[in-house]
């Protein structure tokens, strides 16, 4: 998949690229491309406004994935650089309801501004026809150039829509404001093409390493281990990985897109930043294999408002139980388990009430633990049964316990005497109190006799 042109923001925490919207349907317009060093300044020009293409390697090294090697590129602008892992990354995404992606070339010829090069003509004309008509679009649009090669798959020219998940071949510039009118304006199918259903999952790692070369370094060493991962695991046809232009957000490289169909159909766009190497393999199993959200890479969805994307990741944090306070509260629950299964072995061994559930010391408080299991909810919960009244010197230690599944329950209790409630010490004290209670009684009867 690819990064998508974004809307820019004065935050300091974006650098979104152009996005092309109803402007009556909203109040934030296009931004301008930024241009500073850490990507988070906008110019004013508006030929900068539409979502670059990943920019051109400095050299050869940066495909052959530096960020992985230790090397100085990986101390400075790969994963090992000091601002890696530093800035908090959900809600980091501006709202948009459609990616466009352009199969155009490669980084290593990509300018820092693939839409506004002039040597670029179908990226340029492409990025001005949607500034043109961004009034009249339904849909907030974002636009980004991925690789593309002639004879292959994504050949160059070739239009990937989401959430459509379409492809449109061998667009030219010939055809660009037809193309807009037709398919990104009124919603039709356009005429001289063929739309072909795309299915499996696209992924698009930002390698813009002309534009900003913390992705330079990152996206060529996500794309190798991601295409190994894929090989490994016999994906291929299943999960399509490419490099892509810039999307917003250098100080999150790498920064990656997934587009695929949740478990209910719907199609999703998920955006994750400060993804490493080793987050690959993750990412194949948890959000591909088993549509589940990453959520300490998550960055936001194509869809939802910055707002949105704070509290939808909050509510998945709150079902998986791992708030802190969840946090806390498990870890004491699970403390609370571990002794009480103490107690119960105990019980098991010196155990009252063989046969006899009416005794007394089975009338002790007991504690019923509940256990509700669900695919992405853990939550423990500990209830206190109501208290009987316990007899005196009969101790109250919670011995009963439910299993998980609720299907069964069993009690056990130790049956507590005065001589084990007692302290070594106060035993040996007591005897030794009889003891010379005994001799004074004897030395005082023989004393009796005697006189």
């Amino acid at each position: 998949m690819a990064m998508a042109i974004g809307t820019s923001s004065n935050s300091s925490n974006r650098d979104d690229p152009l996005s092309f919207m109803n402007t009556s349907a909203t109040n934030i317009s296009s931004s301008p491309i930024p241009a500073s060093s850490d990507g988070d300044g906008f110019l004013g020009d508006h030929n900068s406004q539409i979502g670059s293409a990943s920019g051109s390697f400095q050299n050869d090294g940066l495909l052959a994935g530096d960020a992985g090697s230790g090397s100085n590129s990986d101390i400075e602008s790969g994963f090992l650089r000091h601002d890696f892992g530093q800035s908090s990354l959900v809600g980091t995404v501006q709202i948009y309801n459609r990616h466009v992606f352009l199969c155009y070339k490669n980084p290593l010829v990509w300018p820092p501004h693939v839409e506004a090069a002039e040597f670029d003509r179908l990226p340029r004309l492409l990025s001005a026809a949607l500034m043109a008509r961004k009034a009249d679009m339904k849909k907030k649009t974002r636009l980004t150039i991925c690789e593309g090669h002639d004879g292959t798959e994504t050949s160059n020219g070739d239009v990937l829509i989401f959430p459509d998940m379409i492809r449109y071949r061998r667009l030219t510039h010939f055809d660009v404001d037809t193309f807009v009118e037709e398919v990104l304006v009124k919603d039709n199918e356009w005429l001289p093409g063929t739309p072909e259903p795309l299915s499996g999952s696209y992924i698009f790692v930002c390698s813009h390493g002309s534009r900003d070369r913390r992705c330079g370094v990152c996206g060529p060493a996500l794309i190798a281990r991601f295409k190994e991962e894929i090989d490994v695991r016999g994906l291929q046809g299943q999960v399509s990985v490419s490099p892509c232009s810039h999307i917003g957000g250098h100080k999150y490289a790498g920064n990656v897109i997934i587009f695929g169909r949740s478990i209910d159909g719907e199609v999703t766009g998920h955006w994750y930043g400060y993804v490493t190497p080793e987050d690959v393999p993750i990412l194949l199993e948890l959000h591909i294999g088993k549509g589940e959200i990453l959520d300490r890479l998550w960055r936001g969805q194509m869809g939802l408002l910055e707002e949105d994307q704070k509290k939808a990741q909050e509510r998945r944090l709150q079902l998986n139980g791992v708030t802190n306070s969840d946090k806390s509260r498990k870890e004491s629950i699970q403390s609370y388990e571990r002794d009480l299964a103490g107690n119960e072995s105990q019980a098991e061994v010196s155990g009252c009430c063989p046969g006899n559930m009416n005794s007394s010391c089975c009338q002790n408080t007991a504690v019923q633990e509940k256990f509700k299991n669900d695919e992405r909810e853990t939550n423990v919960v500990v209830e206190e049964r109501s208290r009987s009244k316990p007899t005196s010197r009969v101790s109250s230690k919670p011995t009963s316990r439910i299993s998980k599944k609720g299907a069964s329950s069993r009690k056990a209790c130790v049956m507590p005497t005065w001589f084990e409630s007692l302290e070594s010490e106060d035993i040996h004290a007591s005897l030794a109190v009889m003891v010379a209670a005994v001799s004074v009684a004897i030395a005082y009867r023989f004393y009796k006799l005697w006189r």
